[in-house]
């Protein structure tokens, strides 16, 4: 009877040993599978802030595409140039030496208009932030790159080489995006803190997948 017993004892102890091992090598899976997926693959994001509004409000979460060609339009999630460890989530509007002007809410890139149709729900809004009264989300102020060389923020960036050839090119520098946002009234985008680095693009949004009721592929 006591050899039984401790056989059953034994025999338990060994199912539960099985059982905690496959749980801990199922755990160090998911653990590393998440790691490759999100260092290689994808990038998960909490929007923060109203800079996308009305495409992405804030606290939506996205997944974005870290090896999708980077495109005209597309949106993408960057490192903060001027925030440390912060991300922002912006639209594509001009690629590494594009000329680019806006004028009367309307952007010629390479002297040609482009077509802007995620602006339209943006003109039936209007601003009532802090500072932000009665414009409509989608007001862009005039410009170009040639103006923007010209201001306090770019003469903070750039050396004077590069803000020399701004001003005379009208381009966007060379490996570099100009980016906005859809809330373009209110946006810190390229207007203010410059073209972004490639290597400071992590990805292109591919996914909205909260809050549910507004789940979308891009």
């Amino acid at each position: 009877m006591k050899n039984d017993q401790n056989n059953d004892t034994k025999e338990k102890s060994k199912q539960i040993y099985e059982f905690l091992r496959y749980v801990i090598v199922f755990f160090a899976i998911f653990v590393l599978c998440n790691f490759l997926l999100t260092k290689y693959l994808i990038v998960k994001c909490s929007v923060s802030g109203i800079s996308m509004q009305p495409t992405f409000e804030n606290q939506e979460k996205v997944i974005a595409d870290r090896n999708s060609e980077l495109k005209r339009n597309e949106v993408v999630i960057l490192k903060a140039p001027d925030e440390r460890n912060s991300f922002y989530i912006k639209r594509i509007i001009g690629l590494p030496g594009d000329t680019i002007t806006a004028k009367d809410n309307k952007i010629y890139v390479n002297g040609k208009k482009i077509n802007q149709d995620f602006l339209k729900p943006g003109f039936k809004l209007t601003d009532n932030e802090d500072g932000f009264y009665g414009t409509k989300y989608s007001y862009t102020e005039n410009f170009s790159i040639r103006s923007l060389a010209k201001t306090k923020e770019y003469k903070s960036i750039y050396s004077s080489a590069q803000l020399k050839k701004m001003k005379k090119t009208n381009e966007v520098p060379k490996g570099s995006y100009f980016v906005m946002g859809d809330h373009r009234s209110v946006s810190k985008d390229s207007r203010y803190i410059g073209a972004i680095p490639r290597n400071k693009i992590q990805g292109v949004v591919k996914y909205r997948y909260w809050p549910l009721n507004r789940i979308r592929a891009y």
